[in-house]
């Protein structure tokens, strides 16, 4: 408990910006575990929403009337604070995508179309969420290219020695994930960079958990790509970023076309329009892309460093309590680990578990987390996951934990 109570952050007034929060459910004050699959919204963001579609609704980048300009250049400056929050040189390497799923379909699709070739390799790691599997596999079924995976250690980290015999000279593609949904391990991807570029190839990071958890500097990590979602990072849902490198970009062929891809058309010939709008097709999700601002500047006036010191401390303590449950065993104890405490207790099936919770007041997530190849790696079918957000507190930590013991007593 001390790391909490050294905590620099007003949790409470924290926790007054999220409506949602302050509500019962069965009967109970809810307590929200499921941050991992997606964080609450504060009022600003919900405020932003409220505000464009009430004052100034309007298609954008080519009306000259007021709206039209107003919605260009909120638009636009929520590109530039995407930019800052990555550190990206510029926001022509900002592109708005629906969310990370989205943006490893895009890379994966173009590299396709471009890169990859029968006898190339393709590196992820086994922790990969689904969406940075499915979209290579692809690839590499259309291309000829092989999918190489680096294996997992019994403790929940990375292989990284296994990575080093992985990589070659075939390998064009490195796309590992930062930090695991399933299990929180911190991945060394700076260092996995490093070496992938080294041997010649791209690197993809996927920022779905990193990108809320961590402070993200994609010119210190030298990535070509990282992609996170807005809904983990306390925006919209249906809005993400993919930073890109420039260098990269403007060698890759466009994605989807029509809309504000395109400078000039033709019926013999179609020319694109410069980044980042090459990648932009079609009218693109205005409000969630403006609301994406102010969630931005939420993360920022807090701190990173104060929210990851926070929900480190609220696992630590988490783990603490709920170690001590009789046949309970905590999956994935990486030495680095974000805020995502995953669990299998001895007997107890993991639905049961949520099902109970639930009637608790207590939301946390079950299944496999849409890692099935990391489950079955670990020989499991699932577990019990409880994931922490800056806005949650060791009150509720101690809710979860007795709400636990009672659910496994009950189910035993």
């Amino acid at each position: 408990m001390s790391s909490l109570t050294n905590s620099t952050l007003d949790v409470h007034a924290i926790r007054q910006e999220f409506p949602v929060l302050h509500q019962h459910i069965n009967g109970k004050p809810l307590v929200y575990f499921d941050n991992a699959a997606t964080s609450q919204k504060p009022r600003v963001v919900i405020e932003a929403l409220k505000q464009y579609y009430e004052q100034y609704n309007a298609n954008i980048h080519r009306g000259a009337h007021h709206l039209a300009v107003r919605a260009t250049e909120a638009y636009e400056q929520s590109r530039e604070a995407a930019r800052r929050f990555l550190n990206a040189s510029s926001t022509d390497e900002i592109l708005f995508v629906r969310g990370v799923t989205e943006a490893v379909n895009l890379v994966a699709d173009c590299l396709s179309r471009s890169l990859l070739q029968e006898g190339d390799e393709v590196l992820i790691s086994a922790m990969e969420h689904h969406s940075n599997i499915v979209p290579w596999q692809m690839a590499c079924e259309r291309t000829g290219a092989t999918l190489k995976v680096i294996p997992v250690k019994e403790n929940g980290e990375l292989d990284t020695a296994q990575a080093d015999a992985l990589l070659s000279a075939r390998t064009k593609v490195l796309s590992v994930v930062h930090i695991s949904n399933a299990l929180g391990s911190i991945n060394p991807v700076k260092e996995l960079i490093r070496k992938a570029k080294a041997r010649g190839a791209l690197t993809f990071i996927d920022g779905a958990q990193g990108a809320v958890h961590l402070p993200i500097d994609v010119q210190d990590l030298d990535c070509d790509f990282y992609a996170f979602s807005g809904h983990k990072v306390y925006a919209p849902t249906g809005i993400g970023v993919l930073y890109g490198r420039r260098s990269v970009l403007e060698k890759l062929p466009p994605y989807h076309g029509g809309g504000e891809m395109i400078k000039e058309v033709t019926f013999e010939k179609t020319t694109y329009n410069e980044l980042p709008f090459k990648y932009e097709a079609g009218t693109p999700n205005i409000a969630d892309a403006i609301a994406l601002r102010y969630a931005i500047e939420f993360v920022e006036q807090i701190g990173k460093e104060a929210m990851l010191h926070h929900e480190q401390a609220l696992l630590h303590y988490a783990t603490d309590l709920v170690s001590r449950i009789d046949g309970l065993q905590v999956i994935g104890q990486a030495k680095e680990k974000a805020g995502i405490l995953s669990f299998v207790i001895e007997g107890v099936h993991h639905h049961d578990i949520g099902v109970l919770l639930d009637n608790m007041g207590v939301a946390i997530r079950t299944g496999h987390h849409c890692t099935q190849p990391l489950m079955r790696c670990l020989g499991l079918e699932g577990t019990s996951r409880a994931s922490f957000a800056v806005y949650n507190t060791p009150e509720e930590v101690e809710r979860f934990a007795e709400a636990l013991k009672k659910a496994a007593n009950m189910l035993r």
